[in-house]
């Protein structure tokens, strides 16, 4: 029941006569600040009072002021605890870091590195927006700004020059340079990087149209299963083509176990199929439990092969280009590829292989991501938006009118053929898989992606891991394109197929995909929100419209939600932490644009090894335990002392995993370039208030609190 005050007596006792000033008892009810009544008590006296004074009692007004009150110090202390939440974990964090030393500028192996020119150029943009805006402050106080505006205002002459018309006078002569000669060329800037933010928009546009044609006309690659029939009963599966799958892993203890079986349980005849298991880690005791887990899966009837490179040169390219050099993959025609977390299901070669069989010019199948732990955290929600449209728009336009994309690398059948022909794996790019498309599409050769056939994998959990992860994707792409730009102009075709590469696809791989979709993107993204809108706060002479900074925006990041309709409440924080990993992303494009050090840079993105729907057909421990020993017993001596070996090392290996370690407390990790933008927008925000921009006030505060979020490491999984 809500409460009520009786307040009779209280006011009785002040006086009933009439003009004794007692005012009216009243009881107030209420059941929270925002639904609350009073109403006025009958009292004995009330007959002489009459009706003229009701609803003019002081005590009213009173209660409602503290009702008010009471609201405006909840809303307060709410927000004072925020902040104060906010400043305390800014204080862990630098005081872990300044213990453990760890921040984005040392290394992995804890040697310093430089700091990059692009750090160089924010931190000295902070500095000019700090002393920019304490100058516009001082202005803003003393009237400075509005005497420039003046048509009558004249300089003071050299006779009354003082400190204060000094000042006076510096300041209106920077106001005259900002106006004359900074102004224009930021503006002209301005409207480019608008123009490419517009065709990149419209290129979005188009390809989400194209999606909702695809569904509208239910376009969809189609195969029966009956084209590995070979019509001979005798031999049923003479029809089934030979695949090779490879599955190439380094120093990955904590996926290789799951993704080495959910291949060797692919359903496809066994004497057809072979497994490579390509193991490039370094890490003695995580060989050991590879091929532990390889000789279970041969004992069990799996043709499977491990193969380990003592010196990983080339990484995931020369891997593979190494494991194409056997002598016995030129029995097989199709190759299945597999990175150390994709988990296939069983059925999942009986309907990709049959695309190829129906279509001798089709070199790639590629299958889509579906992903164990996209609901883990917030980083791995927004990775999720990002890859479903990647997946449901991008590559199955590209796949229906094109016929090219870029291979993902993985969860994809070539044909062998086609990877010989198109010149096989290089090591020149930390792209190998998109290297290897580009290659393969200018010698004619078609891609179908199947948007229907899901591998699982594993999203990176950790703001480091996405980090080194989207700098390889990004700075990749542009060593590529610096190599085989002339490739492109040059192109021709296979002899088998046509003479020559159409005009229109030759533009389509320049333009579109290179120029528009890896240097563009990023180039504008970064440019126009973390530089240009903040630089348009300190000289106000040129400006950004509010389409372009909300409007058009919040439309882009509407459509990249669609394809994951469960992801609408995160589109606020999809669109802020889009521009903040722009940063990330135009630096990579720099590094490989101008092939720099850190272009080269290649760190296997960390894994934690999710459980998937595979898990829950493994069979139960006792039975694991009778199904070894059956194993053991049908082996040769040979083969039974290696596999006890092997497994009492991986018995060992996991019991130490298992084992309680002392509690460490996590590192501190910080990104400097992050932080320093982050500040860079705030004072940017700070300085918009005086020009009384509402809508660039709230998105610089926002994208700044974004900065400050990410610099920190408050997103994602922390790391240890």
């Amino acid at each position: 029941m809500p409460p009520s005050f009786d307040l009779s007596e209280l006011f009785g006792s002040r006086g009933g006569a009439v003009g004794g000033g007692g005012g009216t008892p009243v009881v107030v009810k209420m059941e929270d600040p925002n639904n609350w009544s009073m109403v006025e008590i009958e009292g004995p006296n009330a007959a002489l009072h009459g009706d003229k004074d009701r609803g003019k009692n002081a005590k009213q007004l009173t209660w409602v002021l503290l009702l008010k009150a009471h609201r405006a110090v909840g809303c307060v202390a709410w927000m004072a605890q925020g902040i104060w939440a906010l400043l305390a974990a800014i204080k862990t964090r630098l005081v872990l870091s300044s213990r453990s030393g760890d921040s984005d500028s040392s290394s992995s192996s804890g040697k310093p590195q430089h700091k990059g020119k692009l750090h160089q150029f924010i931190r000295g943009f902070l500095a000019f927006a700090v002393v920019m805006l304490v100058v516009e402050m001082c202005a803003h106080i003393l009237g400075w700004h509005l005497r420039f505006n003046r048509p009558h205002f004249h300089l003071p002459s050299p006779k009354d020059l003082s400190l204060h018309s000094l000042l006076q006078t510096i300041y209106l002569a920077w106001v005259y340079v900002r106006a004359t000669f900074i102004a224009p060329p930021l503006q002209a800037l301005a409207d480019g990087c608008i123009v490419l933010f517009l065709i990149q928009s419209a290129d979005r546009v188009l390809l989400c149209l194209g999606c909702i044609w695809i569904k509208y006309k239910r376009i969809r690659p189609e195969a029966s299963v009956e084209l590995l029939d070979s019509g001979d009963p005798e031999l049923p599966y003479n029809g089934y083509p030979m695949v090779l799958c490879q599955i190439p892993m380094c120093n990955e203890r904590e996926v290789y176990e799951q993704s080495i079986s959910a291949v060797s349980q692919l359903d496809w005849p066994r004497d057809r199929i072979l497994v490579q298991v390509l193991d490039d880690s370094s890490d003695e005791e995580i060989q050991m439990l590879i091929k532990a887990e390889v000789l279970k899966w041969h004992q069990k009837g799996i043709r499977i092969v491990y193969r380990h490179r003592p010196i990983r040169t080339g990484y995931k390219a020369g891997n593979l280009k190494s494991a194409m050099t056997c002598d016995y993959v030129n029995d097989y025609e199709f190759v299945a590829i597999f990175d150390a977390d994709f988990q296939p299901r069983p059925d999942f070669l009986k309907r990709t292989i049959p695309h190829l069989k129906q279509d001798p010019k089709l070199a790639l199948v590629q299958a889509r991501w579906a992903f164990v732990n996209k609901d883990d955290n917030l980083l791995t929600r927004l990775q999720n938006v990002n890859l479903s449209f990647h997946f449901e728009v991008e590559q199955q336009v590209n796949g229906v009118f094109l016929n090219f994309f870029g291979f993902n690398g993985t969860a994809g059948v070539w044909r062998k053929t086609a990877l010989e022909d198109s010149g096989g794996w290089l090591e020149r790019t930390t792209v190998e898989d998109m290297d290897i498309a580009v290659r393969a599409h200018l010698r004619g050769w078609k891609f179908i992606f199947l948007n229907d056939v899901n591998v699982l994998c594993e999203l990176p959990e950790s703001y480091e891991a996405y980090r080194k992860q989207q700098h390889r994707w990004h700075s990749g792409p542009m060593q590529l394109f610096r190599l085989c730009l002339p490739d492109v102009v040059t192109a021709k075709a296979s002899i088998s197929f046509s003479f020559f590469i159409p005009l229109w696809r030759k533009a389509n791989l320049v333009f579109l995909f290179f120029l528009l979709r890896k240097l563009i993107l990023p180039f504008y993204s970064f440019t126009l929100f973390c530089i240009i809108l903040p630089m348009t706060m300190f000289v106000p002479e040129s400006h950004l419209p509010v389409w372009v900074i909300c409007y058009v925006p919040a439309l882009m990041s509407f459509l990249n939600v669609l394809p994951s309709p469960r992801s609408f409440p995160f589109i606020v924080p999809y669109l802020l932490f889009e521009n903040t990993m722009s940063v990330t992303k135009f630096n990579a494009m720099i590094s490989g644009l101008f092939q720099l050090s850190s272009a080269y840079e290649w760190v296997v993105t960390k894994k934690k090894g999710r459980a998937s729907e595979a898990d829950l057909s493994l069979v139960t421990p006792k039975e694991e335990l009778a199904e070894a020993q059956q194993l053991l017993r049908g082996s040769s001596d040979s083969q039974v002392e290696t596999l006890a070996k092997l497994q009492e090392q991986e018995q060992v290996a996991k019991s130490k995993a298992l084992a309680p370690s002392p509690q460490k407390k996590p590192k501190a990790r910080f990104y400097r370039k992050e932080l320093s933008l982050a500040f860079l927008l705030l004072t940017a925000a700070a300085r918009s208030l005086l020009s009384a921009q509402g809508v660039h006030f709230y998105f610089l505060l926002f994208q700044g609190i974004s900065f400050l979020v990410i610099g920190l490491d408050l997103i994602g999984e922390q790391k240890d």
